[in-house]
Order: structure tokens, then C-alpha cells, then sequence
């Protein structure tokens, strides 16, 4: 059965959010209308007003319950362009075909508690990140988890230097 248009149309601009531990244990999401479809937090702009942090906190509150403001969350510098899943272009404007997604990383201190959005998910684990990567069928998804341990360590590097 195909999607039905929602009544606001996405916006071909969206976050992709690697939520992880130091000891890089990640989260990771099944979609309620994919089953065995894993990912990381993910979603759209709402408004062209709305920044790419703004956005990646909002979705991670919507979809797991946390507090992003809480915990340290890292623009990754990282783009992706990818082609939307023609099941989901019923969600966008005539004619959009890809989306642009910007990569976050968040650091929480351990393992949460996670609050789902059932409308969204339906289960949730914390993994090895590698295994992490392995869960994703999204391969942008999967590239960025693979990046963590060399994002995490560029981090602390940052957040050792001096400051002038």
C-alpha cells in the first residue's frame, strides 16, 4: 500500500545523530513502519528557520526521550547526499528526489534509558559500534557510526588545546 502524503511536506534537508557512550556503545533505532530497518536518530528541518542543532536536538528528544542540551553534541562536518527511498517521496514536494543529510555525534556519559516514539520505533539497542554499523541498512548511516572512534578522538583532542 503506498504512503499517504502528509499534509506539510518535507524539507530535503535533514540530520543524522550517532548517539554513542566513550566506551562506543551505540543507539540504534528499528523504524515502527520498517521492521529490521535500523538506524540512528534522523530527521527533517522543519522550517527553513530552524537550524541543523536545533533540529538534531528536537529529533532527539522526539525519538528517544533525551536531552541533547545535556550532553556534548558535535557537527560532525559531514554531508550526505543521498537518493530518497521511492517509498518515501510521497513526503516531499513533486520532483525532490534527494535528500541533503549533516552528521551530528552525541556523547552521553553512559548507557540511557530510552523513551520511544511508537508512532516511530519499536525497539532500541545499545551496540558495539561496529556491530552498530552492521545493524544499518542506510549506508550513510552505516559510514558514520564506522567514523566514531576517529570523530570521538579528534574531540578530545580539540577539547585539550589550549586556548589562545
Amino acid at each position: 500500500m503506498p504512503e499517504q502524503a502528509p499534509t506539510r511536506l518535507k524539507i530535503p534537508i535533514s540530520v543524522l545523530v550517532v548517539i554513542h557512550t566513550p566506551a562506543l556503545e551505540v543507539l540504534v533505532l528499528e523504524r515502527a513502519d520498517w521492521p529490521g530497518f535500523w538506524q540512528s536518530v534522523t530527521g527533517s528541518i522543519e522550517h527553513e528557520g530552524e537550524s541543523l542543532v536545533q533540529t538534531a536536538i528536537r529529533e532527539v528528544r522526539e525519538e528517544t526521550g533525551i536531552d541533547a542540551t545535556l550532553y556534548p553534541l558535535a557537527d560532525w562536518q559531514l554531508q550526505n547526499r543521498f537518493e530518497i527511498f521511492k517509498k518515501r517521496r510521497s513526503r516531499y514536494a513533486p520532483g525532490i528526489t534527494h535528500n541533503l543529510e549533516h552528521v551530528f555525534g552525541l556523547t552521553v556519559r553512559e548507557r540511557l534509558d530510552i523513551v520511544l516514539a511508537p508512532s516511530e520505533h519499536t525497539a532500541c539497542r545499545w551496540l558495539p559500534w561496529r556491530e552498530a554499523a552492521a545493524a544499518c541498512l542506510s549506508w550513510s548511516n552505516r559510514d558514520a557510526i564506522l567514523l566514531l572512534p576517529e570523530k570521538l578522538a579528534a574531540h578530545k583532542t580539540q577539547a585539550a588545546q589550549p586556548q589562545t
